[in-house]
Protein backbone atom coordinates (compact mmCIF):
# COMPACT_ATOMS: atom_id res chain seq x y z
CA UNK A 1 0.00 0.00 0.00
CA UNK A 2 1.74 3.09 -0.99
CA UNK A 3 1.29 6.55 0.82
CA UNK A 4 -1.36 7.94 -0.95
CA UNK A 5 -3.72 5.21 -0.59
CA UNK A 6 -2.92 4.91 3.38
CA UNK A 7 -4.10 8.47 3.34
CA UNK A 8 -7.04 8.23 1.23
CA UNK A 9 -7.70 5.45 4.07
CA UNK A 10 -7.35 7.39 6.98
CA UNK A 11 -9.34 10.32 6.01
CA UNK A 12 -12.33 8.16 5.03
CA UNK A 13 -11.54 6.75 9.24
CA UNK A 14 -11.27 10.67 10.66
CA UNK A 15 -14.72 11.34 8.04
CA UNK A 16 -16.69 8.46 9.40
CA UNK A 17 -19.76 8.95 11.17
CA UNK A 18 -18.54 5.84 13.55
CA UNK A 19 -15.95 8.05 15.06
CA UNK A 20 -16.61 8.26 18.77
CA UNK A 21 -16.96 12.30 18.97
CA UNK A 22 -20.34 12.22 19.73
CA UNK A 23 -21.32 14.67 16.35
CA UNK A 24 -23.93 12.72 15.87
CA UNK A 25 -25.80 14.75 19.21
CA UNK A 26 -25.41 17.84 17.32
CA UNK A 27 -28.23 19.46 14.61
CA UNK A 28 -26.44 22.53 14.72
CA UNK A 29 -29.96 24.32 14.67
CA UNK A 30 -31.74 22.07 12.22
CA UNK A 31 -34.06 20.74 15.30
CA UNK A 32 -35.30 23.82 15.96
CA UNK A 33 -35.98 25.12 11.89
CA UNK A 34 -37.78 21.92 11.49
CA UNK A 35 -39.88 22.27 14.69
CA UNK A 36 -40.97 25.58 13.59
CA UNK A 37 -41.73 24.96 10.31
CA UNK A 38 -39.15 26.24 8.49
CA UNK A 39 -38.10 23.23 6.82
CA UNK A 40 -40.81 20.53 5.75
CA UNK A 41 -39.38 18.39 3.00
CA UNK A 42 -36.39 17.36 1.28
CA UNK A 43 -35.68 20.49 -0.78
CA UNK A 44 -36.11 22.81 2.14
CA UNK A 45 -33.82 20.78 4.05
CA UNK A 46 -31.29 20.90 0.64
CA UNK A 47 -31.55 24.93 0.40
CA UNK A 48 -30.85 25.14 4.20
CA UNK A 49 -27.97 23.08 3.48
CA UNK A 50 -26.48 24.53 0.68
CA UNK A 51 -26.86 27.92 2.33
CA UNK A 52 -24.49 26.51 5.18
CA UNK A 53 -22.23 24.90 3.10
CA UNK A 54 -21.68 28.16 0.98
CA UNK A 55 -21.94 30.87 3.61
CA UNK A 56 -20.53 29.06 6.82
CA UNK A 57 -18.34 26.58 6.08
CA UNK A 58 -16.81 28.06 2.82
CA UNK A 59 -16.75 31.32 4.87
CA UNK A 60 -15.35 29.94 8.22
CA UNK A 61 -14.56 25.97 8.73
CA UNK A 62 -13.25 25.34 5.77
CA UNK A 63 -10.70 28.37 5.52
CA UNK A 64 -9.78 28.01 9.16
CA UNK A 65 -8.75 24.25 8.24
CA UNK A 66 -6.85 25.18 5.70
CA UNK A 67 -5.11 27.35 8.18
CA UNK A 68 -4.60 25.61 10.90
CA UNK A 69 -2.99 22.43 8.45
CA UNK A 70 -0.26 25.00 7.18
CA UNK A 71 0.17 26.37 10.84
CA UNK A 72 -0.22 22.60 12.46
CA UNK A 73 2.45 21.18 9.60
CA UNK A 74 4.80 24.27 10.20
CA UNK A 75 5.01 23.73 13.94
CA UNK A 76 3.72 27.39 14.18
CA UNK A 77 2.29 27.03 17.34
CA UNK A 78 1.29 30.84 17.51
CA UNK A 79 -0.51 30.49 14.62
CA UNK A 80 -2.36 27.50 15.58
CA UNK A 81 -3.38 28.99 18.72
CA UNK A 82 -4.48 31.84 17.44
CA UNK A 83 -7.15 30.38 14.65
CA UNK A 84 -7.94 27.73 16.81
CA UNK A 85 -9.29 30.69 18.86
CA UNK A 86 -10.32 33.05 15.87
CA UNK A 87 -12.93 29.95 14.87
CA UNK A 88 -14.15 29.77 18.68
CA UNK A 89 -15.29 33.01 19.09
CA UNK A 90 -16.58 33.11 15.68
CA UNK A 91 -19.33 30.73 17.43
CA UNK A 92 -22.84 32.64 17.08
CA UNK A 93 -24.56 31.06 19.98
CA UNK A 94 -24.17 29.22 23.18
CA UNK A 95 -24.67 25.92 21.71
CA UNK A 96 -22.98 26.45 18.44
CA UNK A 97 -19.45 27.16 20.53
CA UNK A 98 -20.67 23.75 22.31
CA UNK A 99 -20.70 21.75 18.94
CA UNK A 100 -17.28 22.58 18.31
CA UNK A 101 -16.21 22.54 21.84
CA UNK A 102 -17.26 19.21 22.71
CA UNK A 103 -16.72 17.49 19.82
CA UNK A 104 -13.40 19.09 19.97
CA UNK A 105 -12.75 17.63 23.26
CA UNK A 106 -14.13 14.13 22.53
CA UNK A 107 -11.37 14.25 19.92
CA UNK A 108 -8.13 15.63 21.64
CA UNK A 109 -9.22 12.10 24.23
CA UNK A 110 -9.43 10.07 20.97
CA UNK A 111 -6.37 10.89 19.05
CA UNK A 112 -3.67 10.17 20.91
CA UNK A 113 -5.05 6.11 21.39
CA UNK A 114 -4.36 6.75 17.39
CA UNK A 115 -0.72 7.64 17.39
CA UNK A 116 -1.73 11.00 16.97
CA UNK A 117 0.54 13.18 19.39
CA UNK A 118 -1.24 15.90 21.87
CA UNK A 119 -1.90 19.50 19.91
CA UNK A 120 0.22 22.04 21.57
CA UNK A 121 -2.50 24.24 21.84
CA UNK A 122 -4.76 25.56 25.22
CA UNK A 123 -8.27 24.70 25.75
CA UNK A 124 -11.15 25.02 24.61
CA UNK A 125 -9.51 22.97 21.32
CA UNK A 126 -12.17 23.46 18.41
CA UNK A 127 -12.37 20.26 15.99
CA UNK A 128 -11.49 22.06 13.35
CA UNK A 129 -8.56 22.35 14.93
CA UNK A 130 -8.50 18.74 16.00
CA UNK A 131 -9.24 17.70 12.81
CA UNK A 132 -6.25 19.28 11.10
CA UNK A 133 -3.83 17.98 13.81
CA UNK A 134 -4.86 14.61 12.78
CA UNK A 135 -4.87 15.11 8.83
CA UNK A 136 -1.06 16.85 9.37
CA UNK A 137 0.20 14.05 11.08
CA UNK A 138 -1.77 11.30 8.61
CA UNK A 139 0.24 12.91 5.72
CA UNK A 140 -3.51 14.01 4.02
CA UNK A 141 -3.39 17.08 1.71
CA UNK A 142 -5.15 20.57 3.48
CA UNK A 143 -7.66 19.88 0.26
CA UNK A 144 -8.10 16.38 1.01
CA UNK A 145 -8.51 16.99 4.60
CA UNK A 146 -11.10 19.74 3.16
CA UNK A 147 -13.46 17.21 1.53
CA UNK A 148 -13.66 14.66 4.22
CA UNK A 149 -14.87 17.67 6.72
CA UNK A 150 -17.53 18.82 4.35
CA UNK A 151 -18.91 15.19 3.82
CA UNK A 152 -18.93 14.46 7.25
CA UNK A 153 -20.94 17.23 7.96
CA UNK A 154 -23.23 16.78 5.32
CA UNK A 155 -23.70 13.30 6.25
CA UNK A 156 -24.02 13.91 9.63
CA UNK A 157 -26.53 17.22 8.84
CA UNK A 158 -28.86 14.67 6.51
CA UNK A 159 -28.91 12.01 8.98
CA UNK A 160 -30.35 14.30 11.52
CA UNK A 161 -33.24 15.69 9.37
CA UNK A 162 -33.71 11.58 8.51
CA UNK A 163 -35.08 11.25 12.27
CA UNK A 164 -36.87 14.85 11.81
CA UNK A 165 -38.55 15.85 8.95
CA UNK A 166 -38.32 12.67 8.60
CA UNK A 167 -37.13 12.01 5.61
CA UNK A 168 -37.35 8.13 3.47
CA UNK A 169 -33.95 6.75 3.39
CA UNK A 170 -34.30 7.23 -0.96
CA UNK A 171 -34.42 10.89 0.06
CA UNK A 172 -31.49 11.15 1.89
CA UNK A 173 -29.51 9.34 -0.19
CA UNK A 174 -30.92 11.67 -3.10
CA UNK A 175 -29.72 14.61 -1.04
CA UNK A 176 -26.60 13.30 -0.02
CA UNK A 177 -25.88 12.90 -3.65
CA UNK A 178 -27.09 16.35 -4.73
CA UNK A 179 -25.20 18.21 -1.82
CA UNK A 180 -21.73 16.35 -2.43
CA UNK A 181 -21.68 17.84 -5.88
CA UNK A 182 -21.24 21.05 -4.05
CA UNK A 183 -18.46 20.61 -1.95
CA UNK A 184 -15.59 21.05 -4.61
CA UNK A 185 -16.76 24.84 -5.11
CA UNK A 186 -17.05 25.51 -1.65
CA UNK A 187 -13.25 24.13 -0.93
CA UNK A 188 -12.43 26.40 -4.24
CA UNK A 189 -14.63 29.91 -2.54
CA UNK A 190 -12.91 29.05 0.45
CA UNK A 191 -9.08 28.84 -0.96
CA UNK A 192 -10.04 32.47 -2.64
CA UNK A 193 -10.10 34.21 0.84
CA UNK A 194 -7.97 36.37 2.77
CA UNK A 195 -7.69 36.46 6.08
CA UNK A 196 -9.52 39.74 6.59
CA UNK A 197 -12.46 37.94 4.66
CA UNK A 198 -13.10 35.56 7.15
CA UNK A 199 -16.08 35.10 8.65
CA UNK A 200 -19.71 33.91 8.59
CA UNK A 201 -23.32 35.14 9.14
CA UNK A 202 -26.54 33.33 8.72
CA UNK A 203 -29.62 34.85 11.07
CA UNK A 204 -31.97 32.03 10.57
CA UNK A 205 -29.17 29.75 11.41
CA UNK A 206 -28.32 31.92 14.33
CA UNK A 207 -31.83 32.31 15.67
CA UNK A 208 -32.73 28.45 15.40
CA UNK A 209 -29.41 27.67 17.14
CA UNK A 210 -31.08 30.46 19.89
CA UNK A 211 -34.63 28.95 20.23
CA UNK A 212 -33.45 25.26 20.35
CA UNK A 213 -31.62 25.88 23.76
CA UNK A 214 -35.17 26.62 25.50
CA UNK A 215 -36.87 24.20 23.23
CA UNK A 216 -39.78 22.16 24.92
CA UNK A 217 -38.75 18.62 23.29
CA UNK A 218 -35.24 17.46 21.49
CA UNK A 219 -33.66 15.12 20.48
CA UNK A 220 -30.24 17.02 19.85
CA UNK A 221 -27.75 18.76 21.77
CA UNK A 222 -27.88 21.64 19.08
Amino acid sequence: MNTTELALLKLMHLSSPGLPVGAYAFSQGLEYAIEAGWLRSDVDVSQWLEAQLFFALARLDIPLLLRLHKAIADNDHEQTQWWNDYGLASRETRELQLTDTATGLALQRLLPSLSVPALACEPPVSFVCGYAQAAVNWQISAEMAALGYCWSWLENQVNAATKLVPLGQTQAQKLLNILQEKIPLAIEQAKGLGDDDLGMSLPALTLASMYHETQYTRLFRS
